[in-house]
């Protein structure tokens, strides 16, 4: 598949030099349109309260949507209302939606419901982040976090947070088309914290002057939950092989994550957000079926006993949770943003 092609060209050493000439011209283009905002000639809006914004340099998966949920909890625990917002990649719609109790992922997309469940913060989609962010404004959201937001210029932000992937980094350190930048990585001394999912492995990481300074995070899976009843279970009680399903940017992060607990996976990997079908999920046998939890809201077959989902839970040391809190309070406390009435929202 096409995907699985380009993640091995991009996250391997070499570049395509046919490819070269196209990341040229992509680079040029975010160049251009970065210097039309910085110049004034397009503008970014502020939505009336302070937005933090958590995105990547990279294309596929990098631990956004688990970082969001961390901090978006934690700011609640400070009795800050915080409104979640995201452009909800694969809907049908491009008009702002506002989450409810009985959204569908096909209406709002797969990560937004997820945000939704998890945080119980209101939440909003649309290509248009502005007025996702205003329409959470009105239903007294204080704080806007907005999940993959980073290249979004027409919001005006207040703190920007990076998420790399500690074992794949940079990849091979092209632009698109020829590697997996979305832009280039001069673009990390603008931003407010990096922050590495894993340990530091790929040579791109540790050869940045900014590898000192980044904040170390770890992806834990937690307990399976059975779709059909909720039911919960340790995973190193899952005996014998188990499948493995993942539609997700960085599949190989869950099955890897299978393993190291003592688990035999049968890997079935998927393009990002896929939607997931009984076909695809009927492997002829009686075998357990675990897959991501950003799988789980948009499988067709909850009832199926053989289907269970594994959360992931961002976590940070004592002392680097409080330095990455710190500095978000920091940023929204501004005093321009003082003096608003604050309450939090439910936890998870």
């Amino acid at each position: 598949m096409l995907e699985a092609w380009l993640n091995r060209r991009w996250y391997g050493t070499a570049r395509d030099p046919l490819l070269e000439p196209l990341a040229w011209l992509y680079g040029a283009g975010v160049s251009v349109r970065r210097s039309m905002f910085r110049r004034g000639w397009r503008r970014s809006r502020r939505p009336g309260v302070p937005v933090v914004v958590i995105g990547n340099l990279t294309v596929g998966g990098t631990g956004k949507t688990p970082l969001a949920i961390w901090l978006a909890l934690a700011l609640a625990r400070r009795d800050i209302l915080v409104g979640l917002v995201s452009r909800g990649y694969g809907r049908a719609s491009r008009a702002v939606h506002v989450l409810g109790e009985h959204s569908s992922w096909r209406e709002v997309g797969d990560e937004p419901l997820l945000l939704h469940r998890r945080t119980r913060c209101p939440t909003a989609v649309g290509r248009d982040r502005v007025a996702a962010a205003a329409a959470l404004i009105e239903r007294g959201a204080q704080v806007i976090v907005a999940d993959d937001g980073l290249q979004h210029l027409p919001l005006a932000r207040d703190c920007e947070i990076v998420v790399v992937d500690g074992r794949r980094g940079f990849g091979n350190g092209g632009l698109l088309p020829a590697g997996p930048l979305r832009e280039p990585l001069g673009r990390l001394r603008t931003v407010d914290a990096v922050v590495v999912n894993g340990p530091i492995e790929h040579p791109s990481l540790r050869a940045t002057a900014w590898a000192g300074e980044a904040l170390r995070m770890a992806l834990v899976l937690g307990e399976a939950r059975r779709l059909v009843s909720g039911e919960t279970r340790a995973l190193e009680s899952f005996k014998g092989r188990v499948h493995a399903v993942a539609a997700i940017g960085h599949p190989e992060r869950f099955f890897r994550e299978l393993s190291a607990h003592g688990l035999t996976p049968v890997a079935h990997p998927f393009p990002d957000h896929h939607p997931l079908s009984a076909a695809e999920l009927d492997f002829g046998d009686d075998r357990p079926v675990l897959m991501t939890e950003k799988d789980a809201v948009k499988c067709s077959q909850p009832a199926d006993p053989r289907l269970w989902y594994v959360p992931a839970q961002a976590c940070f040391s004592d002392a680097e949770a409080q330095r990455l809190i710190g500095l978000v309070v920091r940023k929204i406390e501004s005093p321009s943003y003082s003096g608003s009435e604050r309450r939090g929202c439910p936890s998870a």
